[in-house]
């Protein structure tokens, strides 16, 4: 299994070793453990971590991606329905937490399930207890509950998006998982298994690596976390086979893909303040939840923080902020982004760090067309 190594999470950072304590811990029990971390840095290796050592690691691990299931569908996966109960129900169907039963289900991308959904999660949590869509009769099971999110949960709460007594009752433990860039004592480690699993399942001669080049992936900003240092392995291996990777190969490689200000879009600045200006825009398209925060920051410019260059460039002046809301500004954005990746939505969502459907959900509550 990735990441792991004799049931251990693999790292020699401080924080992998606390984490690794915290799961065999926690483990054992029953409790609803809730897993933060930013995209990609192995929440659902830790799920599946707490599973493997709990009581019940011989049955069900069921993982569901509450961000990937449409909101019209989401309560018929996850609890199930009867026959009839809407256009296209031809028979009863069982949900993830009956087929969960007796083992653990992993709610992961839990930040993004509907409002109403929350309301019959806690209930489960709480009694064990749903009904089937459509249904008239409780059904209860015996399910451990482990979520994942990449949001600020607390938050969410605070915006209204997320329910406070689930985020509470979720919360009993929190294990949180640091982005690669701050345990960069876990690269070498986790390079070496990415590169060890590809070679051998792909049949690949590795030829190994320089110590500059190894040094410079060490030192590298991973915006993906583990899951980009995997892919970036992957594609090496598979480019230079039996071969020695320099420095120059792993710059190459990167710089494909990942260059370094890969997240930052194309934007002509119109002053030589550089440093100052890459942090503001930076900000501006990560769009987490301080984007009124942001908006206060352009309002203090003396000159425009945008120009325009062509069609495709995002324009936003300082007399233009002073009137916009935070919608407006999250508008302008998400209409720059889709026409930049040409509608692509899942560069899109990963580029402002958001699931798909709720990309979805803003095209159409903005009413932006292509």
């Amino acid at each position: 299994m990735l990441y792991l190594e004799n049931m251990e999470l693999l790292g020699n950072s401080i924080q992998i070793k606390e984490i690794n304590e915290i799961i065999r811990q926690v483990a054992p029990t029953d409790i609803s453990v809730l897993i933060t971390g930013e995209s990609g840095t192995g929440k659902e290796v830790v799920a599946n971590r707490i599973h493997e050592l709990s009581m019940r690691n011989s049955r069900p691990f069921i993982t569901v991606n509450c961000g990937a299931i449409p909101e019209g569908i989401i309560e018929s996966e996850l609890f199930g329905h009867q026959k009839g109960a809407f256009t296209g129900a031809i028979e009863t169907r069982e949900g993830y937490f009956e087929m969960a039963d007796k083992g653990t289900i992993f709610l992961d991308e839990i930040g993004d399930m509907p409002l109403a959904t929350q309301v019959k999660i806690l209930r489960v949590l709480e009694t064990g207890e749903f009904m089937r869509v459509g249904g008239n009769k409780s059904i209860i099971v015996d399910v451990r509950v482990v979520a994942a999110t990449n949001k600020n949960l607390a938050e969410e709460v605070i915006q209204r998006n997320f329910r406070e007594d689930l985020y509470f009752r979720l919360k009993l433990v929190n294990i949180h998982i640091p982005p690669l860039r701050e345990r960069k004592a876990d690269v070498k480690i986790l390079f070496d298994h990415f590169i060890e699993s590809i070679c051998e399942r792909n049949g690949i001669k590795f030829g190994g690596i320089e110590d500059d080049a190894i040094n410079f992936l060490t030192n590298y900003v991973w915006y993906g976390n583990a899951r980009e240092l995997r892919n970036f392995c992957e594609s090496i291996v598979v480019l230079h086979p039996g071969k020695k990777i320099s420095l120059a190969d792993v710059k190459r490689n990167l710089h494909n893909d990942y260059d370094q200000t890969r997240q930052l879009p194309a934007v002509p600045l119109v002053t030589k303040d550089l440093t100052e200006k890459d942090l503001i825009v930076r900000a501006l398209f990560e769009l987490k939840n301080d984007i009124i925060g942001i908006k206060s920051i352009l309002l203090e410019k003396d000159k425009q923080v945008f120009s325009m260059h062509d069609d495709n460039d995002l324009v936003i002046h300082r007399d233009r902020i002073r009137n916009m809301d935070s919608e407006e500004i999250d508008k302008e954005i998400l209409s720059y982004l889709l026409k930049l990746h040409d509608w692509d939505i899942k560069k899109v969502s990963d580029n402002l760090n958001q699931s798909p459907r709720n990309i979805y959900r803003k095209i159409k509550k903005y009413n932006l067309t292509k």
